[in-house]
């Protein structure tokens, strides 16, 4: 199954660190252009590696990331490690702390085909090429894809927090999330990771573009020299328990940009798939239960709908796809709204620049509300059951049909795929002492 080991992880100087928040950047798919900018004004924050500026972005972070290795900006562990990471925050509207427990390690990246890691969901095209582009120049991943195992006995969960016990160091981030890493270095605890995880599949909650970008590199540059572990076969990631742990799915709603339709004209061909049920208040969309399966609001600059899926048009949606898949709101809405209403095939909605995908309900009615959008769709989120069986299937969701929350954060513990910077008797964690 999945084959992880420890990594040698790069992480800001001693230092350095005693200021890590200022240090640390979203991951580059969700940092909005504000926040990007903010960041850009510290010369030293890892943004300039994982979504730099200006021409020839992958060369200026590869210059960037030569620098701070000369200047001591950053440091290499000596050994490798397990990097535990916890998260603790508070979802809106709740008082009580919770805490996703995981940790960091590097796993190989199999080919979708192969059924070790499962995806969910497909990728954007445009977004692969960034992302394989700065990994050619840099040889460096600054922030971990994040992937769930399934292990009802939680059998690792007691070593992770022992190393919590004495913590790296603790961060409150962007989000407001309490971010705390330790180090697991002893041998015989690590194997312990690399047995349990060597009996599971992953199923990739998040990354999947970064994920995607290190399959490609390592068909690109797979050596087949007599070194057991080559660095170009490797990938950082998250991994977190699927069973009893704190699992928070957000939903991701849609814009729609340069409607060509008058909204009444729209309204019209919509009704041919959907009931349409007008609904006074669009702020109230926010926290609305949408209880039916296929029901959506759907807002303009000034006015406000619910629709759902007329009962009979369910037969005729996404008819080549898995049960699991075919059940889901947004493939609904894909195929219903997108695809039959509009006329954009299902293909062709992945690089499309008049479908928009935005997590921030608040920002969905801004840009509406401003003329930017012509309409927003406003959906539920997601199950995590839902994801399991979508991913057991061997189908996959429409992009961005899901965002767990917390994110991971980038410039906490980084890796390398340099072969020279790799390079360890990794057997030494599969030999018992």
């Amino acid at each position: 199954m999945a084959e992880i080991l420890p990594f040698k992880g790069w992480r800001y100087n001693q230092e350095l660190s005693k200021n890590l928040d200022s240090l640390t950047a979203p991951l580059f798919d969700v940092v909005s252009e504000r926040q990007r900018q903010l960041l850009y004004e510290n010369p030293l924050n890892s943004i300039h590696i994982s979504v730099p500026s200006g021409d020839n972005p992958a060369l200026k972070a590869k210059a960037t990331l030569e620098r701070w290795k000369k200047d001591g900006v950053i440091t290499q562990d000596l050994i490798p490690g397990i990097y535990v990471y916890y998260q603790y925050f508070r979802v809106p509207g709740e008082h009580n702390e919770r805490c996703r427990k995981g940790f960091i390690a590097q796993i190989k990246a199999y080919d979708w085909e192969e059924k070790k890691i499962l995806r969910h969901e497909n990728t954007i095209v445009s977004a692969v090429g960034d992302r394989m582009d700065l990994l050619r120049e840099t040889l460096f991943q600054s922030s971990p894809t994040h992937g769930l195992y399934e292990d009802s006995e939680n059998q690792l969960e007691r070593f992770m927090d022992a190393a919590m016990e004495s913590p790296l160091y603790e961060v409150e981030d962007y989000q407001g999330v309490r971010e705390v890493v330790a180090v697991i270095q002893d041998a015989d605890v690590i194997r312990k990771f690399l047995e349990v995880l060597g009996s599971k599949k992953v199923i990739l909650a998040d990354g999947h573009h970064r994920l995607q970008s290190a399959i490609s590199f390592r068909k690109e540059n797979h050596d087949s020299s007599e070194e057991e572990w080559t660095a170009s076969d490797f990938h950082m990631m998250y991994l977190t328990n699927a069973k009893g742990n704190h699992i928070q799915i957000l939903p991701t709603h849609r814009l729609f940009y340069g409607l060509e339709l008058s909204e009444e004209g729209f309204l019209q061909k919509v009704e041919d798939w959907f009931e349409v049920k007008a609904f006074g208040d669009p702020e109230e969309l926010e926290h609305y239960a949408f209880h039916t399966q296929g029901k959506f609001g759907l807002v303009f600059k000034e006015s406000c709908f619910l629709i759902e899926l007329k009962p009979e048009k369910f037969e005729l949606l996404n008819q080549n796809k898995a049960e699991p898949v075919r059940k889901l709101d947004l493939a609904i809405l894909h195929d219903a709204l997108f695809d039959r209403v509009l006329g954009i095939p299902l293909e062709d909605q992945r690089k499309s620049p008049k479908i928009a995908y935005e997590r921030n309900f608040t920002r969905c009615l801004s840009e509406v509300r401003s003329g930017r959008a012509s309409f927003a769709v406003i959906a539920r989120e997601l199950e995590m059951e839902q994801v399991l069986e979508v991913c057991n299937s061997g189908e996959v969701m429409p992009q961005k049909s899901t965002y767990f929350y917390p994110k991971a954060l980038g410039g906490l513990v980084m890796a390398s795929i340099d072969q020279e910077e790799f390079n360890f008797d990794y057997g030494a964690f599969f030999r018992k002492t």
